[in-house]
């Protein structure tokens, strides 16, 4: 399975999806032109990885802003996400904030409300 590799940009996040290590990193801003469009390809890439996936999933999710069409596409990822823990594989969520980010970290605690996997919250001091 190819890995999925995003240079991010002003807009859009940096992405990382390793199925050999288990490894899925966003990083950066969200707020793409279409937000459906950028996520399609992550949400699929994880259709197909949750046939196999390493009996361990890291999940390391650091964004400094995402708008609210992207917090829909998130979403869809941490389903995907939810499916293969149900599927009794490991799965260990890295929510990052900045120290003085209470919204992230806030974002981060209502998603982990949603899907039924515990977020580590990880607070990231400059």
């Amino acid at each position: 399975m190819e890995p999925i590799s995003i240079e991010g940009t002003p807009k859009t996040p940096t992405v990382n999806f390793d199925a050999t290590t288990g490894i899925i990193e966003v990083k950066g801003r969200s707020i793409p032109e279409n937000s459906i469009e950028f996520y399609r390809p992550l949400v699929e890439w994880l259709e197909e990885y949750s046939k196999e996936p390493q009996k361990l999933t890291t999940v390391n999710i650091q964004l400094e802003y995402f708008n609210t069409s992207s917090s829909k596409c998130i979403l869809d990822v941490f389903k995907k996400l939810e499916a293969i823990k149900k599927a009794r594989n490991e799965v260990v969520i890295n929510w990052y904030y900045e120290e003085d980010d209470e919204d992230m970290l806030e974002a981060g605690e209502d998603y982990e409300s949603i899907i039924r996997i515990p977020f580590k919250m990880i607070e990231v001091v400059d």
